[in-house]
């Protein structure tokens, strides 16, 4: 079994790498192994699943993953973080079953993992920039079939919210295009250092397919991100520059059956996709 690491030896290492974690690179590490368990048993990885860890730090989370699964892809932008990590992984009985890749998280596809193919992402995400990761990561890897993510409570909240809610908003939308998502439970403060001034949360993603329609995930987007540009005005003029004109705009809400009247956070992402589908043509 792969020993963890405790709150003493994770300061230790980062005493010895002189290091000092900043909010930048959103760098809240996790020092509570009960936590790391947790998150892997609740992730439900099967042994052959293929998992990217985005921001592995000092490497608590990924010494949990190995034993749980076939590989584990370790994205990891801090180079002083990236190369520690295999030898704090061969220290504790080390297996052969990790690849660290230097990079932004923001910026990978697959190319930049050669004979691999994730299935699974599981990570506790930089807090400044987990939504815009999250969504990348869904985009440029269709091979991830399923995920678990910690991330700030209220993040967690709107991506798993659900029409009508008035937490519903962007993240939700978007979210939903890739997968199911849901709250997955609470993570206390106390597990991370240094202690974030804010409540964490776990989020679960089931792949499934986007809607079934004629727009492109780009076109539908830009709907949503039009939708909730302005998400206390109705449909009908939050889509106006959108559509060219707010008359233009409420026909294509009446073409796709949404009524013009109607806000954004009453819409599910199907009706966003009949939307984009209408979009008047450009004169």
């Amino acid at each position: 079994m792969m020993r963890l690491m405790g709150p003493a030896e994770i300061r230790i290492l980062a005493d010895n790498l002189d290091l000092r974690p900043t909010k930048k690179l959103g760098q809240n590490f996790v020092i509570d192994a009960g936590t790391v368990r947790r998150i892997v048993r609740v992730a439900d990885l099967s042994p052959d699943d293929v998992v990217i860890e985005v921001g592995p730090g000092l490497g608590s989370l990924t010494l949990a993953l190995l034993p749980a699964a076939a590989h584990v892809i370790a994205v990891e932008i801090d180079p002083v973080l990236a190369a520690q990590l295999p030898v704090t992984v061969a220290d504790r009985n080390g297996v052969d079953n990790l690849t660290v890749v230097n990079a932004d998280a923001m910026k990978i596809t697959p190319t930049d993992l050669p004979g691999h193919t994730p299935t699974a992402l599981v990570a506790n995400l930089p807090y400044n920039v987990a939504v815009p990761v999250l969504l990348h990561l869904l985009e440029a890897l269709p091979s991830l079939r399923k995920g678990l993510v910690m991330v700030q409570s209220e993040v967690a909240d709107r991506l798993a919210a659900t029409p009508g809610s008035k937490i519903y908003g962007i993240p939700s939308v978007k979210a939903a295009w890739y997968a199911d998502v849901r709250r997955a439970g609470p993570v206390g403060r106390t597990v991370f250092w240094p202690v974030p001034n804010v409540d964490s949360g776990l989020v679960s993603l089931t792949r499934r397919d986007p809607p079934t329609t004629t727009a492109s995930r780009t076109e539908v987007f830009a709907v949503v991100d039009a939708a909730f540009a302005q998400r206390r005005k109705t449909l009908r003029a939050a889509l106006a520059s959108w559509a060219g004109t707010a008359t233009l705009a409420e026909t294509a809400l009446r073409e796709a059956g949404v009524n013009p009247s109607a806000r954004g956070e009453e819409l599910d992402i199907n009706s966003f996709a009949r939307i984009a589908e209408h979009r008047p043509l450009s004169p």
